[in-house]
């Protein structure tokens, strides 16, 4: 079926489950989002992200139609999932590099060529990683993340995932992003084009980005180019004040420019 005729399917009522047609359908899915054709988030033409429903809601009818079932080589130590959702395998002609050591990529996932992937890391199913990120160790890639082109996740690096529900728009890291060590990105926050997340960054739907350069608060986004380091402030309430304790508070200090690649940035802003 064409990917309308896909996308029909999923958009039933009456969807019913563990049948030819499902089964079909389900494998079809898998092969466009791992092709990067189908995608579970898209960019408008106003440069806002939006969750595509019909491809989450595919998904979660994997989980939904399939059980938990033995699965790995024969004479290996086995592992147990859906079996809808098994690991996924790459062929030289991928041109992925998939450095040996415990790294797993499920089945759905869309990772282009020239990413490299060291061990272990994780990226699961929905996720899109596109040409030429590096995706280092204890890195995870959470389920429908958006992730662009030269990306650096640096090692535990946490994009955050999310399936449910079917309408929350998953975590997007755009072009030539870096992410530092022992980041945090979650709940659908979006890190434009450029920025720079020192280590230790930690980004939520509820945190308050304090932009020391614009003299403004930011929300749900970090700007393109922007150089975003760990910071605090004096937690509020007079209990608070009396024991001097403060919250995060992350800061931009200040703008990348089209001289400066990412470690120079990292590296001017520290000091």
């Amino acid at each position: 079926m064409s990917e309308e005729q896909l996308q029909a399917f999923y958009e039933r009522e009456d969807l019913a489950a563990n049948n030819d047609d499902w089964r079909q359908s389900h494998e079809q899915l898998l092969r466009g989002l791992e092709s990067g054709r189908i995608r579970a988030a898209e960019r408008g033409t106003d440069g806002n992200w939006q969750a595509v429903m019909w491809v989450k809601r595919a998904i979660l009818e994997g989980f939904k139609n399939s059980d938990v079932v033995r699965q790995g080589p024969i004479g290996q130590p086995p592992f147990f999932d859906k079996e809808s959702y098994p690991a996924r395998s790459f062929e030289q002609s991928d041109s992925v590099r998939v450095v040996p050591g415990g790294t797993s990529v499920r089945r759905g996932a869309y990772v282009s060529s020239g990413v490299v992937i060291m061990p272990p890391a994780y990226i699961n199913v929905g996720a899109y990683v596109d040409s030429g990120t590096m995706v280092d160790s204890h890195a995870l890639v959470g389920s429908c993340a958006q992730i662009g082109k030269n990306v650096h996740l640096s090692a535990s690096a946490q994009i955050g995932g999310v399936l449910e529900p079917i309408n929350a728009s998953p975590v997007v890291i755009e072009d030539n992003v870096f992410v530092g060590a022992l980041c945090g990105v979650f709940e659908g926050f979006v890190v434009r084009e450029r920025a720079v997340l020192a280590t230790g960054v930690t980004l939520t739907a509820a945190t308050i980005v304090y932009d020391l350069v614009h003299g403004c608060e930011r929300r749900g986004e970090v700007p393109a180019g922007a150089v975003v380091v760990p910071g605090s402030r004096p937690a509020s309430g007079e209990f608070a004040k009396e024991r001097g304790l403060q919250v995060s508070a992350p800061m931009i200090v200040k703008y990348r420019d089209e001289r400066t690649d990412a470690s120079t940035a990292l590296e001017a802003a520290l000091r």
